[in-house]
Order: C-alpha cells, then structure tokens, then sequence
C-alpha cells in the first residue's frame, strides 16, 4: 500500500469512526448570559487550569485555542451543571449556540493568573480549603480546551471528588486529522506537566491524583518517567492514584517508560478495552503495532507493576467505546468509591493492588450481565462474570 492510498484510508476512517463534518466548534463561553433559577442547577465547579495553549485570539469564546504556546498559561473556570445531568453524559448544545445552563453545562465565568506563583497562592488555597487533594486530568487526543473542561466536570462531579480539579491542557488541535499534530503537542508538553504536578507538590496536598486519557497518556507518563529519572517520582509522596484511561501508547515504549519508572507504590491502573475503535485509528497510523489501551496480554503490563482492567465487555457511551471509565454509568461511579479512599491508605494494605480488585468487583456487581470484568495484577488474574 502507498503513503498516499494508506493516507486516505486513515482520514476516511478517522471520519467514519467520529461522524465528523467539519461542523464541531470548540466555544466555551456564551456570547451573552443565560440566565436560569437556581433550582434548575445542581452544582458549580471551579476548576483549575494549566495549558500549553494560547489564548484564543480569533474567536476570544474558545479561552484557549488549538495553538502552542512556549509558555505554560494558568487560569481557573466555573462551570454549572444542570439539575437533569445524567451520570456519564455531557449535555452540550449543538454548533455555537448559547449554553442554557437548565439544560447544558455552562461556563459561566473564566479568571486568568499572571504567573505560576499567582496561580500556585490560588490554587494551594482551594486545595486546604478541600481537604488537601487534588486531582490532576490530561485529556486526550482530537480534544479543544472546552472538551477538556466539561469533561474534568463531569469526572469530578460524577464521582464526587471532594478534592481540587485540576486541568492539565495540552495544545490537541481539537481537530480528527489532526493526529501528528496532536501527538508533536503531546510531546511538547512533558516539561510543563512534569513543573505543574511539582508545584501541586508544594502545596499543602496530601494526595495529588491523576486520570489521564488516550494520548493524555503518552504526556503524563514521560512526566512520571521524568520525575524517576530527577529522584522524585512519588512527588515526595504525595503521589496518588495513577490511572491510564485507554492509553494511546506504543506497548513498546510504555514498557521502556516503566522500566525508568520502576514498579510502583501506589495503586497504578490501566484501564483497556478490546473494542477501542480510536485505538484501532492510532495503531493504523503507527504502523499497525498494538496501543496499550487495547492490547491483548494483560499479564504483560501487569508484569511491569501495574494493575490492568479489561473493560472490553462493559459498554461505551458512543460508538469509539474510547471513554468508558467517564462516559459508562456504572463505571465512573464505581471509580468515585474508589477516589474517595486516599491513595496513601490503599498503599497500606498488603497487597497493593487490592484497590483495583474492590473497583472490578464492584464494576461487576453494578453492571450485570453485560459486564465481565478481567482485573490482572502483578499478583493474580480475577474475572467477575455475571448473570447470562
């Protein structure tokens, strides 16, 4: 096959797997305000910001745009999720219209920082007003910043983490063509990661947590493997749950970034999925080699001292099943009960994995007969199957 014909095959199906026209934006804010009854919202969540974008210029309703910037930027948004949210879902209004906060989840305010000390004095004081937590997101590929922003929200207010989020936003060009792009930003964006997760550790936290997701990855472990390589990687222990959520990554290359890393401390959990149609896009483009988020010997990343979940028979909330520790019902509050233990006492216990075990129980408790859950350890394989 041709670079040219394998070319376009990969944006064919790229198209074909996300239903994109070229219709999607990426607005944040409303042009005017919507106003709405209390009753009508069920929250509000603030939450914080570290981006390796620029400031949206052209269209100011994106905050951030697709764009690199040389410098991390800071800043903290509010967001209100309506009274009829469903667990799992986003409610979002369709092309640039205004949000209808009794309907949608809306932006209503966005505060910039001039620096990171300012931003660290901010954000250090939410964290000791919260319980010294914080949890710490990297979206994925194909994703703008509003995607990242409604989707930590969603997290955070699905699972009920009493903790600070915090949104780490790398320069995705929020764009399905747009995968090396993407994946050069990703590259770009270890240093930033690796300087804001230190400067979480110098706060007050106890526990700094992270979820990252799809090509959010790549970027968070070459921040991890960075901080083994400087004699911190546990962020003074202050390192929490680490989960990787459909991991777009050479399986390769993340044993190469273990090796650096070492076998964890902490509960360290890879969540993957047989059916993962993005991950099918990715190996296409990588040569036809296998991403970790749907590759096929679990006991081979378990080797390594991580936990793996095989999600492949619980179901997505679209199509890609990409998603599914935020976007399935079950599963995204089953993670919640988990979150809500500290990391730290979870590590106390004898066996380490333990956590990962109550999570995929649970999972298939809540789930039925849909659900086999395939939990692997570096200690034992324990499959929860139920009903028919």
């Amino acid at each position: 096959m041709t670079v040219r014909s394998k070319t376009f095959l990969v944006v064919a199906f790229a198209l074909a797997v996300t239903g994109c026209a070229g219709r999607k934006t990426h607005d944040l804010l409303n042009t005017t305000t919507v106003t709405v009854p209390a009753s009508d919202i069920a929250a509000t969540h603030e939450i914080f910001v570290a981006t390796t974008r620029k400031k949206a210029t052209k269209d100011p309703r994106q905050v951030f745009d697709g764009d690199r910037s040389p410098t991390t930027s800071f800043a903290s948004v509010e967001v209100t999720v309506p009274k009829v949210h469903q667990v799992g879902a986003i409610e979002r209004v369709r092309g640039s219209a205004n949000s209808n906060p009794a309907k949608d989840f809306t932006a209503t305010e966005v505060e910039f920082y001039e620096g990171a000390p300012q931003f660290a004095k901010a954000v250090g004081a939410d964290i000791a007003m919260r319980g010294d937590r914080a949890l710490v997101f990297v979206h994925g590929f194909n994703n703008g910043f509003d995607d990242g922003i409604y989707r930590l929200t969603q997290i955070a207010h699905d699972t009920k983490y009493s903790g600070t989020p915090v949104l780490f936003s790398w320069a995705s060009s929020g764009k399905t063509t747009g995968y090396i792009y993407d994946k050069e930003s990703a590259n770009a964006a270890r240093d930033d990661l690796e300087e804001t997760l230190r400067m979480l550790a110098k706060t007050k936290a106890k526990s700094i947590d992270i979820i990252a997701h799809s090509m959010g990855t790549w970027v968070t472990m070459e921040a991890l493997r960075q901080l083994a390589i400087t004699g911190d990687r546990d962020l003074s222990d202050k390192l929490g749950y680490v989960i990787l959520a459909s991991p777009d990554i050479d399986v390769d290359v993340f044993k190469k970034q273990m090796i650096r890393y070492g076998k964890p401390d902490k509960p360290f959990a890879i969540l993957l999925s047989g059916d993962d149609r993005a991950l099918r896009l990715s190996s296409l483009i990588s040569g036809d080699k296998p991403r970790v988020g749907d590759y096929g010997d679990a006991a081979d990343l378990a080797s390594y001292g991580v936990s793996v979940v095989d999600l492949s028979k619980t179901k997505g909330g679209d199509r890609l099943n990409h998603a599914k520790f935020a976007d399935n019902p079950f599963l995204v509050q089953l993670l919640g009960d988990r979150l809500r233990a500290p990391a730290g006492l979870a590590s106390d216990e004898v066996n380490p994995a333990q956590p990962i075990d109550n999570l995929g129980q649970g999972i298939g408790k809540a789930v039925g007969s849909v659900a086999e859950i395939v939990i692997t350890t570096p200690f034992k394989v324990l499959t929860i199957a139920t009903g028919g």
